[in-house]
């Protein structure tokens, strides 16, 4: 093991539960893979697990005391920062985890400000819904938190780590700003910069949240994608083509990405021309002929032989005059 491995284990302090590497602020150089890639994903694995067991250190050196609370008495933060999934690997890694070596690293709640007795949560969401499946009480530090203060500890909680994905991060600060936090506030607790806070606002305003929800947290599709993916969706039939395609039959037995793939595709998919009918009369209601447009196509179908010889006379001068008005254009 090398040096920095050696040192990662030093400082953790027990058995804590897994999670996911951190993210690191700008894109590797290149992709690891193999027997390296799989070393680095330990080594980032093992280096969030000591920074969780160092801010437990800390909690109980500033005096913070860890209580056992009935996981029905804590609610979820007033903003969800997840997309909810059907199948969640993770997730359930974690509750096995603590089923078998119990909660190591605690949530953090705030008394509820409504209900006495009653407490939400600021993070930990996964282990508080772990130790309600499994049926214990969940370790919470609890702390009196303003709404600011919560969603500042949710977002810098959540927003070093790879757990939320991009369009997790863009629904989480469109329902900061629903709530009316401002973009100063929700750059802060999405630890990023004031223009990517406008990208991520874009997609998110951009995109109905049911269509989102329906795709999923999707991890595997980053910003580019979505950024196109919202162009594409503000396009004439953007919305129609996307929930045609949530409504097939297939739709809800694939995974998150490929959801995104499925609306993708029905998205990039050219729309039939729109048909557009007229019926030419006579002053007395006679019909002459019926005109329809489509595209480029224009048809007129004569229903009276004398209005069709009446045309093709007509038809030479017609052009003649299309191309006065058009010339030099």
């Amino acid at each position: 093991m090398s040096p920095k491995g050696r040192d990662i284990l030093k400082s953790m302090v027990g058995a804590v539960e897994p999670a996911r590497p951190e993210a690191s602020g700008a894109p590797p150089p290149h992709r690891p893979s193999g027997a390296v890639k799989a070393m680095n994903l330990s080594l980032g694995r093992l280096g969030e697990e000591a920074a969780a067991a160092k801010a437990l250190r800390e909690s109980l050196a500033s005096g913070d005391k860890v209580l056992e609370i009935d996981p029905a008495a804590v609610e979820m933060s007033f903003i969800r920062d997840r997309i909810p999934v059907d199948k969640d690997p993770e997730f359930e890694r974690l509750k096995q985890s603590i089923q078998e070596s119990g909660q190591q690293v605690p949530i953090l709640v705030r008394p509820d400000p409504v209900k006495a007795g009653h407490y939400q949560a600021a993070y930990g969401h996964r282990r508080l819904r772990a130790a309600a499946e499994i049926g214990v009480p969940v370790k919470a530090v609890v702390r009196k938190l303003t709404d600011e203060e919560l969603i500042l500890a949710q977002g810098q909680e959540n927003g070093p780590r790879v757990d939320l994905s991009f369009i997790e991060r863009a629904l989480f600060a469109r329902r900061m700003d629903e709530h009316g936090f401002s973009r100063d506030m929700i750059a802060q607790a999405l630890a990023t910069d004031k223009p990517e806070t406008s990208r991520l606002l874009q997609v998110a305003q951009t995109i109905d949240p049911e269509i989102i929800l329906a795709i999923g947290p999707a991890p595997k599709v980053g910003r580019p994608r979505w950024l196109a993916f919202a162009e594409k969706f503000r396009e004439a039939g953007g919305q129609k083509k996307a929930q045609a395609a949530i409504g097939a039959a297939a739709f809800h037995t694939l995974e998150s990405n490929s959801r995104f793939d499925t609306i993708w595709k029905a998205l990039e998919e050219k729309s039939a021309p729109q048909r557009a009918e007229q019926t030419l009369r006579t002053r007395s209601g006679g019909t002459l002929a019926s005109v329809t447009r489509s595209g480029k196509t224009f048809r007129i179908a004569a229903k009276s032989a004398a209005f069709s010889e009446f045309l093709a006379r007509r038809l030479i001068g017609l052009a003649a005059e299309f191309e006065e008005e058009n010339e030099g254009k």
